[in-house]
């Protein structure tokens, strides 16, 4: 994985092993560029308003996502249950082992 000059992480190279890099790595604009590759364009603009790097975002709760981001309940769900709550779930699991 490569981190760039801005501090970001190369997200072509911050996948390893066929997984993704560790989220708590991310500078904002890896977790804008994440929403965006996984079909939530308008809602990442969200994340980068709120300056949400990886490690705010591994601590996100439900209700951070659902009223604090203030993008459309639908989305905020989706981005919540499909990928924000797996991604705290993986962080999880690659710090115990």
């Amino acid at each position: 994985m490569e981190t760039k000059e801005n501090g970001s992480v190369d997200t072509k190279s911050s996948v390893e092993n066929g997984q993704l890099s560790d989220p708590a790595h991310w500078a904002v604009a890896d977790v804008v560029n994440y929403f965006k590759a996984t079909g939530f364009e308008e809602q990442a603009n969200a994340f980068q308003d709120q300056e949400i790097d990886g490690k705010s975002l591994l601590l996100m709760t439900r209700n951070d996502v659902l009223t604090g981001l203030s993008i459309k309940l639908g989305p905020a769900l989706k981005i919540y249950e499909y990928h924000v709550k797996p991604l705290q779930t993986q962080h999880l699991k690659s710090n115990v082992s």
